[in-house]
């Protein structure tokens, strides 16, 4: 195989896009739609009562992670199906998990009462194991080559656990930390960035600094979408869920449209 041909099959296998600063706009912006329009579902809705209390059997947080769980489960396997990195199918996947993510980290963290430590703990637990398995079985760890049916699942579990660990992560710092949403965002934005510095600084493994940087977008997003739609007596900005969900939502259409070059990387040799 000659290395024009190596270049075109890897085009077709890869499945994620080049990691660029458009790639973590586009997440945090992708995590902030998650928050809204997550809570839209199950508190907007279905309404805030039965969202947290099952009022009349229903309980929203658990409906929201069932509509949105299964729409992930859909978007996946198109994923893993798909010849190649498609853009808008990947990013609408990445919507789905950070969605499902912010329902079921709310059904686990208030409905099963666990609390936002317990449930950051576990979910910490279940990211680290499912990064442990994806190497056992791989042999390696790759953010920017996912090309095999395996690795590719492995990718999708972890990014899954990782949107729901951020969302009890951005939880827990507002609330139980008494940090509030702005407080928050400012808490894990500084390690975002901070993460960003040791990535140019340093010869730490780039793996490990992407899933960090990845795994914080997420309550950096949680705290920002509350600080937008939670009501002036909570802190927030009391803005419509709706409206705002569908704000993201434009935002990260253009970045994908007005981004020719967002495209799947070139295997390295």
């Amino acid at each position: 195989m000659n290395e024009g041909d190596l270049a075109s099959r890897t085009d077709m296998l890869s499945k994620v896009p080049e990691v660029t600063l458009w790639f973590w706009i586009a997440k945090i912006f992708a995590t902030t739609l998650g928050e809204t329009g997550g809570d839209a579902v199950s508190m907007t809705w279905l309404g805030e009562t039965t969202a947290s209390a099952g009022q009349n059997g229903i309980n929203g947080y658990l409906v929201g992670t069932a509509v949105f769980g299964l729409t992930l489960v859909v978007l996946v396997a198109l994923q893993m199906k798909a010849r190649g990195y498609h853009a808008w199918l990947y990013w609408l996947t990445i919507i789905a998990s950070t969605t499902a993510g912010t329902t079921l980290a709310d059904y686990c963290t208030r409905s099963l009462s666990i609390g936002y430590t317990g449930g950051s703990a576990m979910l910490l637990a279940l990211v680290l194991a499912s990064l442990a398995a994806w190497k056992a079985v791989e042999g390696h760890i790759s953010s920017s080559h996912v090309e095999s049916g395996r690795a590719e699942l492995f990718y999708w579990v972890t990014i899954t656990f990782s949107q729901t660990l951020g969302t009890a992560l951005g939880d827990w710092a507002a609330d139980s930390g008494g940090m509030g949403y702005a407080g928050g965002a400012a808490l894990f934005g500084s390690l975002i960035a901070l993460v960003a510095l040791t990535h140019f600084a340093t010869r730490i493994n780039h793996t490990i600094l992407f899933w960090a940087a990845f795994i914080l977008t997420r309550p950096l997003g949680a705290t920002v979408g509350d600080f937008f739609d939670k009501p002036f007596t909570k802190g927030g900005l009391n803005l419509s869920r709706p409206v705002a969900t569908a704000a993201l939502a434009l935002a990260i259409a253009l970045i994908v449209l007005l981004t020719p070059r967002y495209k799947a990387p070139h295997k390295q040799a």
